[in-house]
């Protein structure tokens, strides 16, 4: 009996599971292409048999959804600078200082991603009014969303900066550099390729930013595309061609970051696994 050789099974199966994966998104782009009726046929139509491309159009301007792209990329360009600016330094210092002290200030912050935003809205929204922060509800959502981002963020600079040889710092001080310049022109260039893979990531995970953008900013004109795509849903009825028409709109584009930037990605994340 032949076997199978192993790598060509692990392919088999990564291939299948890619596949579910990836099932939901082609599901939507051809939803969003069908007839109110077709969307309910029983056995469903895996592609449409009348596309219709102009619900795209009409969505946009149905729904305004520039404002809303506008808003998500306010507050996703927003919570990457303050988390990037605050994580960077947090990062090197978790690196290159070592004590016990250190690791109970990196278990707070594994801790800090554990609590889900469900969780911390409360005293959140709360903490907000009193300062006045709710005035500026983009604002106080960048701050919100940055909060939770930052440790993620922390945890996986640390890994690149650990991975940067110390010695190169030491012959940058030896050379008459001080240790701001060592930093910024010795370590920093050296772990750019992780900063910006995680500064992608955090971009990302802020432009589909929900839970404080809905709770947060009750003016339409300041809600991002996430939760415009609530208005769809109605008491009586829902509109099934205008959310999946909406949701492709919303989502391309990230998908098409993702596809660009995938390898810098994949190093990214790896950069500081090994040694």
């Amino acid at each position: 009996m032949t076997r199978v050789p192993v790598p060509r099974l692990l392919l088999a199966l990564a291939l299948v599971l890619a596949a579910i994966y990836l099932f939901p998104l082609y599901w939507m782009y051809v939803t969003s292409l069908k007839g109110g009726s077709e969307i309910f046929a029983n056995p469903p139509t895996f592609w449409p048999r009348d596309p219709n491309p102009a619900i795209y159009p009409e969505t946009w301007e149905r729904r305004t959804m520039g404002t809303f792209l506008w808003n998500s990329v306010v507050i996703g360009s927003g919570v990457t600078a303050l988390t990037v600016l605050l994580g960077t330094g947090c990062a090197y210092v978790l690196a290159r200082y070592r004590s016990a002290w250190i690791d109970v200030a990196l278990f707070v912050i594994l801790m800090l991603q554990v609590l889900p935003a469900s969780v911390m809205i409360t005293p959140i929204y709360v903490g907000f009014n009193q300062l006045g922060l709710l005035a500026y509800p983009r604002f106080a959502v960048i701050l919100a969303a940055a909060a939770k981002s930052i440790p993620f963020y922390i945890v996986l600079v640390r890994a690149t900066f650990m991975n940067v040889p110390r010695e190169l710092e030491e012959a940058a001080l030896v050379d008459g550099n001080s240790r701001w310049g060592a930093f910024f022109f010795i370590v920093l260039p050296l772990a750019r390729n992780g900063i910006l893979v995680l500064a992608i990531l955090t971009f990302m995970q802020a432009f589909g930013e929900y839970i404080y953008s809905k709770s947060i900013i009750t003016t339409p004109a300041y809600q991002p595309a996430s939760v415009g795509l609530s208005g769809f849903l109605g008491p009586n009825a829902t509109d099934w061609n205008g959310i999946m028409a909406y949701s492709a709109i919303y989502v391309t584009p990230i998908v098409a970051i993702f596809v660009l930037l995938q390898r810098r990605i994949v190093a990214g994340l790896t950069s500081g696994a090994l040694k």
